[in-house]
Order: structure tokens, then sequence, then C-alpha cells
């Protein structure tokens, strides 16, 4: 993402919080930044750990033992998810499920393919 987008998206999120009586983004206390560097960084990585299953599953061409319904499943609960962090514009919502999204339907389609 370009750095005038991140800017932009960090003023919104500023103006839509100081309306409210929201916590202030930076937060004030160090354990609150943390918490946020945590939960940000967990929205990355959790989807990324998909990542060997995937590979294993196109790279052998065998996907026994993966239920396509389960992740089929997982992949349409993520779209009210991706559409409630659109509606309420919050970003880490919306691409963290996006990329849930992007990793389940990728395992869904593999199981389908090489079932």
């Amino acid at each position: 993402m370009s750095r005038y987008i991140l800017i932009g998206m960090y003023h919104l999120h500023v103006r839509k919080r100081g309306k409210k009586n929201l916590e202030p983004i930076p937060a004030r206390t160090f354990w609150m930044r943390f918490l946020d560097s945590v939960v940000f960084t967990a929205g990355v990585i959790g989807p990324l750990m998909t990542l060997p299953q995937i590979l294993l599953i196109y790279s052998t061409h065998d996907a026994s033992g993966i239920s396509m319904l389960t992740w089929f499943g997982w992949a349409l609960l993520d779209v009210p998810w991706i559409i409630y962090g659109i509606a309420h514009r919050e970003a880490p919502i919306a691409l963290t499920y996006a990329l849930w999204f992007t990793m389940n339907i990728t395992v869904a389609i593999g199981a389908v393919l090489y079932r």
C-alpha cells in the first residue's frame, strides 16, 4: 500500500474515533499500543499459516483428508466479516478476512481439483 493511502486511512480513522469516546490511535498506553501491534500482526500471520497446506495440496496434487465443505464453509463465513470491515471502514478487519477468504477458497478449490 502506498504511504499516502495509509496516511489517508489513518486520518479517516482518527476523525471517526474522535467523534466517539474511544481510545485514540495510536493508543496512549504502552500496553494498548503493544496489543494493537500484536493484533495487526496476527491478522496477517494467521492467514499466512495456511500457506503450507496450500503448497502441499498444489505441489503433490493430493487433497486426500481435506474437507472441501469445511474450507468452503470457512470462506463463506469470511464474507460477512469483509463486508462488516468495509461498511465500518475498519481496514484491519477487512484486510484480515480478505486474506483468510483468499486462503480458505484456495484450499477449497484445491480440494475439489485434486480429490
